[in-house]
């Protein structure tokens, strides 16, 4: 690897975190379900196809609006293994918790886990807690994994997108990173902009039923829309396409982004989807998308195209074209 020694940005979901993930993790743990790059390893027992995932919620501050870590780390996990076409049925909880932190606090964090957990429908049946001293690890940092099972016999990939899919989004972009900035900062604005923190597995239930070719499936986290649609590109060996005017935006993001000199498309998420699907089927899937309650504002915000192989590209306003790249640090690091 190029860089010496770890860097913030290597958490970023961006060029340093695939170079970090690519060149140290895949090499080291190198096997075939490793390599299917998925949000969580696609698993067959006794004929039976699982979805296993794990991830890591270290996010400064641990209450912001519209959620806190422990509602984020339920969501996160459910949604990793929704993106793999599973249904999640259970969770492992582990906690890592700093001397001082105020009991208060992790009973409210602790419950907030219960509540998303029970809206999910899904169970907490395992987990560990350790203790570390004061200043080492602010306040509190969470694992979860999960376990779920797929119960269709869709291939659903990174690898999967062709030219002539489209690209559809469940709606407004932005809404979590600016959340978390503006409570860390101390910013206010107009109106409060909140984390759009949810479980999205009924929605890709929703999407599931409408086709039966689904092809891509993934939740825009860290490194935004344009990290995980650059993974794709790169994956698929395609050109995604964007069409700036089609990308849902709340009016008070957009001016956040300009007033602090933020790429929307790097922007975290952590209540969206994207789904890359054959053009044929895009009206259904749109649809059924829009009528479910986390998708009202679903927009088809691309397509897929065999020019400029592996790249993102957003067709502007004016009617330009520009590459958007993979990024290559963080805008807004601690953020899940």
């Amino acid at each position: 690897m190029a860089s010496a020694s770890i860097k913030m940005a290597h958490g970023s979901g961006g060029r340093l975190s695939n170079e970090l993930i690519n060149e140290l993790f895949f090499r080291a743990f190198d096997n075939p379900i490793l390599k299917q790059a998925n949000d969580g390893a696609l698993l067959t027992m006794d004929s039976k196809r699982l979805a296993f995932s794990t991830d890591s919620f270290v996010v400064n501050p641990y209450f912001f609006p519209g959620g806190s870590i422990g509602d984020l780390a339920i969501n996160g996990t459910v949604n990793d293994i929704a993106m793999c076409g599973a249904v999640p049925r259970f969770l492992s909880a582990a906690f890592i918790l700093e001397e001082g932190l105020p009991i208060k606090h992790l009973k409210k964090i602790v419950n907030s886990m219960a509540d998303a957990a029970r809206a999910a429908q899904v169970q907490i049946v395992t987990g560990d807690t350790k203790v570390v001293e004061r200043g080492a690890a602010d306040g509190i940092f969470i694992n979860t994994s999960g376990i779920g099972i797929i119960q269709h016999q869709q291939q659903i990939a990174p690898q999967n997108a062709q030219a002539g899919d489209v690209v559809i989004t469940n709606g407004y972009i932005g809404d979590h990173g600016i959340a978390i900035l503006s409570q860390r900062e101390g910013l206010s604005f107009e109106t409060t902009i909140e984390s759009d923190t949810a479980a999205l597995h009924t929605l890709v239930a929703s999407i599931l039923a409408a086709s039966a070719n689904i092809h891509v499936l993934r939740d825009p986290t860290r490194g935004g829309i344009a990290g995980t649609l650059n993974e794709i590109a790169q994956a698929s060996q395609v050109e995604i396409r964007l069409e700036e005017y089609a990308i849902p935006m709340r009016d008070s993001v957009r001016a956040a982004c300009d007033l602090l000199g933020l790429d929307p498309l790097i922007v975290a998420n952590e209540g969206k989807l994207i789904t890359i699907v054959p053009l044929a089927d895009s009206g259904k899937v749109l649809k059924a998308m829009q009528q479910h309650p986390l998708g009202r504002e679903s927009a088809i915000i691309g397509r897929v195209l065999n020019q400029h192989i592996g790249k993102v590209t957003l067709e502007t306003s004016i009617g330009s074209l520009r590459v958007v790249d993979m990024p290559l640090g963080e805008q807004l690091p601690r953020i899940c």
